[in-house]
């Protein structure tokens, strides 16, 4: 008997959700846009982690160039390792731009998040295997940013093991950190799991005051394993603005934090967080932090988690760090342990008010109003095998422990408006037709 699953479309409401294209790759490595209908209008024979349609107000009024992974390194690790080149492609699938044969150690490394910046450069999430000093004497999977010049030039640079002393361990906190890293330093998701950097953009704060620490080219941040979401100055390399990694708890309180829907009220914990970014200018909630807050297992030492397991998305207003709206399952009169990725995913903010949210470990992506309910639902039907479900680590590293198993995964999808892409965008793919 096989295994059956839900695929595709299963809910649409068209008078409530935002119309628009979504971006994704799949467990098997290729790339789709699809429409609402579940219709893929376009697909790239890449995965991008993430792929993402380029706005054409960065790219020169350009529509429909992508980024994506184009070539693997070679190194049997995956993971953060695995990334040869990235590039930027146009419609029609023509490279625009590559890099990373000019990387240092020759491959790019680029794992969790790019992006295109207004002055034409990129800022490139990647790996650099060196020894830390701060956690032994052994090489590890070191993450950090390049801004890189449209020449492929490293024109700026920043690395997380030169500011762990920035980051508020604590005496338990350091030994777990470095036991961790000590224990597995090849480990293929690093020792901190740095998963998203996002440039701030303009932003209420910044108009407001131009001296605030959220000037629009300074970084945010998110270290997974360490349950720290940071602001990078970009010109000091400081850290100006953090979330994490401890908070104030009452010892049995987790078990009901998940369940907890008050608004507003501080911030009482993340664990385990994807993608934190400022909502832009011109949608609702503009210049508060979106955060999946997976609640999956993280921390230095590790936070404590809920009997009632569940994920959760967070907006936070950065000036007072308190929660300000929030989604669970129970918003959309279900358990909360039916919204639940322990890794990675995210959720978008959309013009209409609504969120776009990936539910990354289940290839669920799915669209909320504001109240949590829910308008739009698509599972992601392209499988593909992994590590422990995830398809970037493709061979066993640990006897007795690693395995290969089919998975659903998506890692982050995008809403892409109409208007980023080629009118009558169906087109033919290696010869066939995608509508």
């Amino acid at each position: 008997m096989s295994y059956v699953r839900l695929s595709g479309v299963t809910h649409h409401e068209p008078g409530n959700a935002h119309d628009s294209y979504i971006l994704f790759t799949g467990a098997d490595s290729i790339t789709r846009l699809i429409d609402l209908a579940g219709t893929v209008v376009r697909e790239w024979p890449f995965a991008g982690v993430p792929p993402r349609i380029i706005d054409p107000a960065l790219n020169g009024g350009r529509i429909g160039d992508i980024g994506v992974q184009l070539s693997e390194s070679g190194d049997a690790r995956g993971g953060i390792y695995a990334n040869g080149t990235v590039g930027q492609l146009t419609w029609a699938g023509d490279t625009v731009w590559e890099w990373g044969t000019q990387a240092p150690g020759g491959a790019a490394r680029q794992n969790h998040d790019w992006e295109l910046l207004p002055n034409g450069n990129r800022l490139l999430l990647v790996t650099v295997p060196r020894v830390v000093p701060d956690l032994g004497a052994m090489t590890v999977g070191d993450q950090g940013l390049f801004e890189v010049d449209p020449d492929g030039a490293v024109v700026w640079q920043w690395l997380a093991g030169d500011h762990l002393h920035e980051f508020g361990f604590s005496e338990a906190g350091w030994e777990a950190l470095r036991a961790t890293a000590a224990r597995d330093p090849e480990d293929p998701w690093g020792y901190l799991e740095m998963n998203s950097a996002k440039s701030l953009g303009p932003n209420t704060w910044h108009d407001a005051d131009p001296d605030t620490v959220f000037r629009p080219d300074n970084i945010l941040v998110s270290f997974r394993k360490a349950d720290i979401i940071a602001l990078i100055d970009k010109t000091s390399g400081a850290i100006v603005w953090q979330l994490g990694p401890y908070f104030d708890e009452v010892p049995g309180a987790q078990h009901q934090r998940i369940n907890v829907h008050k608004v507003p009220r501080p911030v009482d914990q993340i664990s385990g967080q994807h993608n934190p970014h400022m909502i832009a200018p011109g949608l609702p909630g503009a210049g508060n932090i979106l955060v999946f807050d997976n609640q999956g297992g993280a921390g230095y030492p590790p936070a404590p988690l809920g009997i009632y397991a569940g994920s959760r998305i967070l907006e936070i207003d950065p000036a007072t760090e308190q929660i300000v709206w929030q989604y669970t399952a129970e918003d959309s009169r279900r358990p909360s342990w039916t919204f639940f990725s322990s890794f990675v995913s995210n959720a978008q903010r959309l013009p209409n008010g609504n969120t776009l949210i990936t539910e990354g470990m289940r290839g669920r992506i799915f669209q909320v109003t504001p109240d949590g309910a829910v308008v739009w639902e698509y599972h992601s039907p392209y499988e593909g095998y992994g590590v422990a479900g995830e398809p970037e680590v493709r061979e066993p590293r640990v006897p007795g422990v690693d395995r290969l198993t089919l998975t659903p995964l998506v890692y982050r999808a995008q809403s892409v408006p109409f208007d980023w892409v080629p009118d009558g965008a169906a087109q033919a793919v290696d010869g066939r037709a995608t509508t």
